[in-house]
């Protein structure tokens, strides 16, 4: 990973102070509602699942930071801080971790499955590679249609090894899609280090013999993400030519919160933390440039602290989904003999042998 410092004289001459200050903002949100959201889990307040985006908010910050409101995400199952940074507020996120009526997917979705159709975030997807294909054909869509926009295909570092990833390059390539293939390259697939998984680490030539281009950057860099993305999302859409995107981060914890993280070296992890931490670098930054001084940045750790608290406070007094509306939300129109919550009830009990 490169020194930020070394990049970011130019990089800051194409950013306003206030867009910079929100970068950071919306850094240190992703961060700390990441921190709580853990605490949250271990506090059985979320059930299921819950992958965090510790030490990779500013591949996330950078990467929205370049996209438009046409363009649609699809994301892995590891995509709190993504949903956030688009613009949806932290509130019906942590509902929607909580199993909540007022989440963004109405309580039904939980950490793996979080949606917004107004800011066209089109959800987490948990099978490993099942948002890539979805990816690609929302891309040919706007280009047969003739819409402006591109897509996002984000992942992380193991997908690169599953078949729908190379299918997908084919024919994004052969059906000239305006899609980003955006790596989030952590080091490891779940134990699994890049190394030892795949015989091409450089994940950005992977689409080589597709034809597709590919770049690597630095994704501890937030200006760094954001011109690399906006570069090359320009592309797509003037040219029809996917790209790949491999954004080098380091994953602060674990796989997920149940992840004891033992296959990593604990003074690696460590180290780590510190060399490779994105809010203390951009902070630095700030810092040494006169964006911000310390007594803004103590403003900013109090109104995020604050703002997460709300969030959980928000769900807690939640209601939990109502259970007549189980059916809801499985069809898009109405269907006839859609079953109804009484049928629920009479499988429930049929199972119980009270029935």
């Amino acid at each position: 990973m490169t020194n930020v410092a070394e990049t970011a004289q130019p990089l800051l001459e194409r950013a306003t102070a206030d867009e910079l200050k929100h970068y950071y903002y919306q850094m240190l949100l992703i961060r700390r509602f990441e921190e709580r959201a853990g605490e949250m889990y271990v506090k059985a307040k979320i059930g299921g699942y819950c992958h965090l985006n510790l030490g990779e908010e500013a591949t996330i910050v950078g990467l929205m930071a370049a996209l438009t409101p046409d363009d649609y995400i699809f994301t892995n199952y590891r995509e709190h801080g993504y949903i956030i940074a688009r613009g949806v507020p932290p509130r019906p996120v942590m509902a929607e971790l909580f199993g909540k009526e007022t989440g963004v997917s109405g309580g039904r979705g939980g950490s793996m499955h979080l949606f917004d159709r107004k800011t066209n975030f089109m959800g987490g997807y948990a099978i490993v590679g099942g948002q890539i294909p979805l990816a690609v054909g929302a891309a040919y869509a706007l280009r047969y249609q003739g819409k402006p926009g591109v897509v996002v295909a984000q992942m992380g570092d193991g997908t690169t090894n599953i078949g729908a990833f190379y299918e997908s390059l084919n024919l994004a390539k052969l059906w000239k899609c305006p899609v980003l293939f955006f790596i989030v390259n952590n080091g490891y697939g779940m134990g699994t280090s890049v190394e030892a998984g795949s015989s091409e680490p450089d994940l950005w030539k992977k689409g080589a013999s597709f034809r597709v281009y590919g770049e690597r950057v630095d994704g501890t860099d937030v200006l760094a993400v954001r011109d690399v993305v906006r570069r090359l999302r320009a592309r797509a859409e003037a040219e029809g030519e996917p790209a790949i995107i491999d954004a080098v981060s380091f994953r602060f914890r674990g796989h997920s919160v149940i992840d004891a993280d033992r296959y990593r070296d604990p003074e690696v992890v460590r180290r780590g933390r510190e060399l490779y931490d994105p809010i203390r670098k951009f902070a630095a930054l700030l810092l040494d440039h006169g964006v911000i001084d310390d007594e803004w940045l103590k403003s900013m750790t109090e109104r995020v602290e604050r703002e997460v608290q709300e969030a959980i406070d928000f769900a807690n007094n939640s209601p939990d989904p109502k259970f007549e509306d189980l059916y809801k939300y499985m069809y898009a129109t109405p269907v006839p003999n859609t079953p109804t919550a009484e049928d629920a009830i009479r499988a429930v009990k049929i199972n119980l042998g009270e029935f």
